[in-house]
This record gives C-alpha cells, sequence and structure tokens, in this order.
C-alpha cells in the first residue's frame, strides 16, 4: 500500500474540516451586512485618507512656490529700487562736477581764472612731448595670390568625366602576369 492510499482518509478528514470553515466563514459574513458596510467605509477612508496626504503635498508645494515667487519680485522691487538710487547719485555727481558748477565753486573758495601774463610754462628735458597714438596697423599692399588647390578641387564635372572616357581602356591580358 502506497503512502498516498494509507493518508488519503486524513487527507479528506482535514478537507472536510477546511471546507466546514469555509462555509461557516461565508455564512457568517452573509448573515451579518454590516461586516460588508464597515469594508466598504474601510476602503473609502482609506482613499480618503491618501487624497487628504495628496492634497497635502500638492498645497505644501503651492505654498512654497508662491513664497518663493513672491520672494522674488520683492528682490526684484529691490534691485529696481537701488538701481533708481544709483542713478539718482550719478546725477548728483554730475550737477556737483559740471563746469558750471565747479567754476561757481571755485569763486566762492576764492579762485579766479588765470591771465596771460600769470602763467608760466616750464620746459622739461626729459618729455618728448605727446606721444603719437597708434589706432590701426599700418595699411600693408595687397597682393592677390592664387589659391594653391589641387587639381581635384578645381576642375568641373564635366572635366572629369572627359578625364575619365579618354583614358584608354585596359585589358585583362595586361594585368595578369
Amino acid at each position: 500500500m502506497t503512502e498516498l492510499t494509507r493518508n488519503e482518509p486524513q487527507l479528506i478528514r482535514n478537507t472536510q474540516i477546511f471546507m466546514d470553515r469555509v462555509q461557516k466563514f461565508t455564512q457568517a459574513y452573509s448573515q451579518t451586512p454590516w461586516r460588508r458596510q464597515v469594508g466598504f467605509i474601510g476602503v473609502f477612508l482609506a482613499g480618503l485618507v491618501i487624497f487628504a496626504f495628496i492634497a497635502g503635498i500638492y498645497l505644501n508645494v503651492s505654498n512654497r512656490a508662491i513664497l518663493v515667487g513672491r520672494q522674488i519680485h520683492s528682490d526684484y522691487a529691490s534691485i529696481l529700487k537701488l538701481e533708481r538710487e544709483i542713478e539718482d547719485l550719478r546725477t548728483d555727481l554730475a550737477e556737483l562736477t559740471s563746469a558750471t558748477t565747479m567754476e561757481k565753486r571755485a569763486y566762492e573758495l576764492g579762485f579766479r581764472p588765470a591771465r596771460a601774463d600769470e602763467i608760466l610754462y616750464i620746459e622739461v628735458p626729459e618729455y618728448d612731448g605727446r606721444q603719437q597714438i597708434a589706432m590701426a596697423p599700418a595699411m600693408q599692399a595687397f597682393e592677390s595670390s592664387s589659391p594653391n588647390l589641387a587639381p581635384e578641387f578645381t576642375q568641373s564635372l564635366f572635366d572629369w568625366i572627359q578625364g575619365q572616357l579618354s583614358i584608354p581602356p585596359v585589358s585583362i591580358e595586361s594585368l595578369t602576369p
């Protein structure tokens, strides 16, 4: 007798016990409809929690983006304000250093224009005078030179075809040793 036939009664009994348990479970589940409702409510609440979590992440990212946008706008406004202040200061400097303002301030400090008899010129032996400034290099004569190109690059397609057709044909006998 094989081991399978020997264990067959035990296997049948275990199968019947399992089937009884499944039947009791399905009967209990079908007799109490609130269990289905609890299952549906559980699935609904799990979906609601997942939706709330995703919405919270979305709101957090949106909030950060808004805060960064406001900071950028604020920084841009402060940059514009500083640029206006710089331009105002440049305008003030231009007014203070203009010729009429400088002349007026010089008169207030006791200065006056020099007369021709008050001007003294000093000769400095080591000074050669103003140096000429070379703005561009000296002009050189332009020599036109013909390009040094190989004939392959200078002949036309028709010249090439004509040259190929004018080559005498080679016999096969002359190629073999």
